[in-house]
């Protein structure tokens, strides 16, 4: 395998990684901002009211890309699986 070969897998790798966990970053990010700013509008600082409504903006970003994200990732195992036997030899 050459050089370039490894740093194209490397980079395509990391650009999958990038595009499944963005969804899921961008809803709790969402998330997160809306619960601070009703937090600093009404002055409530509990600790439950931070997490469950960015826990539940993850599980609702697994449930919409979900499908999208397990074929991407199942289209990225394939065509790292079909370019293996150029690696062994």
């Amino acid at each position: 395998m050459t050089d370039r070969a490894v740093l194209d897998a490397g980079r395509e790798m990391l650009i999958i990684a990038l595009k499944l966990s963005l969804p899921v970053l961008m809803f709790g990010l969402v998330a997160g901002v809306l619960v601070s700013l009703f937090q600093a509008v009404t002055q409530i600082q509990e600790f439950t009211l931070t997490f469950v409504p960015k826990l539940l903006a993850v599980i609702l970003a697994l449930a919409i890309f979900g499908p999208w994200m397990l074929n991407s990732l199942v289209a990225f195992f394939k065509m790292t699986f079909t370019h293996m036997p150029p690696v062994t030899n």
